[in-house]
């Protein structure tokens, strides 16, 4: 029975005819009781098993760290916060919003502490997008660090649904600050008695297609993406002091960055500023074990890891985007360590495909995680043989349940599998090899092309720093690939430098699969977590098809 008092999440869930099949039967480890709190089992669990738990270090930060009894204190004050200054009942959402800190990690196990719903949002989102969030998820309250109050305010004007924001943070100050009231609470707390199916966080999606998608993921779910991807695939320990670019925000970050460590009692390294540089040297200074990133980090750091001592450095994680086998050999050439890919979704919370150590295939994404299955699906739905390319479908404890979205919701799953929208094909030993986004396989004059195919083509030229590759319309032939390239310094635009990656590009993959239009810019759009906007290159392309000319590249 659910503890929530609002039910507005249960409420908004897709109907149960809609849900994916979902099944924790795999592992013994993913039968939780009926009632469970994840912050409390997360977090608090530690402690309750007595002895130098509590003195553990949980969160390491430029500055300070903070052991396992400081955020569990800090964590209950902010909870009693909630509930008894702040008004705060099982079942309301509350918006977060702040670079990775140990006070949005305290506030996002405080908020489930309380019984709240977690929506925490990307620091770099703007009013208008955050009135968006606030209203679909009917977000009363937002915790905010105080450099970020400014858009938040802007959009209370457009969403007054949004009441109340509270700011923390040293700039925060006053009566009103977050600290400011912990100061006046006790630091014992007892959590909430959630039911396990309970909803406990809300995240949007990043936007790739368009307009963002909030997905419910339940405290239960919370507890299997921690209990399948990590012990199985990644095998971190408690000595490990895990570390990454990705926002607490995004599921990829709030998995890699705060809930993997905490289930197993290590540590965490969070960086207000984890650009490439920035993250290399937190590497270096902290002694960092575990690296969570994205693909492009990963190849931006190559030519810098000369400059800094990584040798603490035991295994490296990527997703979020697919991971070009060339950025793959060139960081195992610097480094000495073999990346583990992995495809997760914020639908299905995180990783359920990927393989660590000897198991990993280079430029395969991996196997299936233990605890979910995969297979290849035609249009259908019936499954497709080894070998051949289809839509990747896969299912296990957790799956997607969009908030108030039936359509998404049946685009989304279907025959009870959870369809993420890349082209996969599998091999006969069960690995799975990434093909393309679905919508991104470009139909050339008859051809199926894989436009990430022919980016990871150009990636090998010493020219191209970043490339993405769509199909844009063409009178005699349908479609014709497209590349826009970033390139590195050094290399000029121009026709010639064009035509010199067509021609490196016809030696690496069949000549058909080339690309037809070159346009040399100098940024790829990217969502925050750094996933390349594939949908926006075409919408520029369709505006305006002779743009390759006019920015200096070659159309044939």
């Amino acid at each position: 029975m659910t503890a929530h008092v609002d039910t507005f999440a249960r409420d908004h869930l897709p109907p149960r005819e809609l849900w994916p099949v979902m099944s924790r039967d795999a592992l013994p480890a993913l039968r939780y009781p009926a009632r469970v709190n994840a912050a409390a089992e997360l977090l608090d669990s530690h402690l309750a098993r007595g002895g130098a738990a509590g003195d553990r270090t949980a969160i390491v930060f430029p500055g300070g760290k903070w052991t396992y009894r400081q955020l569990v204190e800090t964590s209950n004050r902010i909870a009693r916060v909630l509930g008894e200054d702040l008004g705060v009942v099982p079942g309301n959402r509350v918006l977060l919003r702040a670079p990775n800190t140990p006070m949005l990690a305290a506030c996002w196990l405080a908020v489930l502490k309380a019984g709240g719903i977690c929506v925490t949002t990307m620091p770099l989102l703007r009013a208008r997008e955050l009135a968006y969030v606030a209203e679909k998820a009917q977000v009363r309250l937002a915790l905010t660090d105080a450099r970020l109050v400014g858009e938040l305010e802007q959009a209370r004007l457009a969403a007054p649904v949004l009441e109340r924001i509270v700011a923390f943070g040293p700039e925060a100050g006053g009566p009103d600050a977050l600290e400011t009231r912990m100061g006046a609470k006790t630091a014992d707390f007892q959590p909430v008695r959630t039911a396990a199916d309970d909803v406990a966080m809300i995240a949007f999606t990043s936007g790739t297609t368009g307009q963002a998608k909030g997905t419910m993921h339940t405290h239960s779910d919370i507890l299997a993406a921690c209990d399948c991807f990590p012990p199985q695939v990644l095998h971190a320990t408690p000595a490990d002091l895990f570390c990454g670019s990705p926002p607490l925000a995004f599921t990829y970050g709030l998995g890699g960055l705060l809930l993997f460590p905490l289930r197993i009692g290590a540590s965490t390294l969070l960086l207000e500023q984890a650009t490439p540089p920035y993250l290399l040297q937190g590497i270096h200074d902290f002694k960092a074990t575990v690296c969570s990133t994205a693909p492009t980090a990963y190849r931006a750091m190559t030519p810098l890891v000369k400059d800094f001592d990584l040798s603490s450095l035991s295994k490296c994680v990527s997703a979020g985007e697919t991971l070009p086998l060339a950025t793959w050999e060139r960081w195992r050439e610097v480094t000495g360590l073999r990346i583990i890919d992995g495809i997760g979704s914020t639908e299905m919370l995180h990783i359920f495909i990927s393989s660590s150590g000897g198991d990993i295939r280079p430029g395969a994404t991996g196997k299936v995680v233990p605890g979910y299955e995969a297979c290849i699906l035609d249009e259908d739905g019936r499954p497709r043989p080894a070998g051949e390319m289809g839509r990747l479908a896969v299912r296990g404890p957790t799956g997607c349940r969009y908030l108030d979205n039936l359509e998404r919701q049946r685009a989304y799953v279907q025959h009870g599998w959870n369809l993420t929208g890349d082209t996969y094909r599998m091999d006969e030993d069960g690995y799975f090899w990434y093909q393309a986004r679905s919508d991104d396989m470009i139909i050339s004059a008859g051809y199926k092309i894989s436009g990430p195919e022919v980016e990871n083509a150009l990636l090998d030229h010493p020219g191209v720093q970043e490339c993405g590759v769509v199909g844009v319309p063409d009178e005699e032939r349908g479609h014709i690939v497209k590349a826009f390239v970033v390139l590195r310094p050094g290399f000029t635009a121009g026709d010639e430098t064009a035509r010199q990656l067509q021609d490196f590009a016809k030696r690496i993959i069949a000549p058909y699969k080339y690309p037809r239009a070159i346009e040399f810019v100098e940024k790829l759009p990217r969502t925050d977590t750094g996933k390349l906007q594939r949908y926006r290159l075409r919408a520029d392309s369709d505006a305006d098809p002779g743009s390759g000319e006019q920015k200096g590249g070659r159309r044939e």
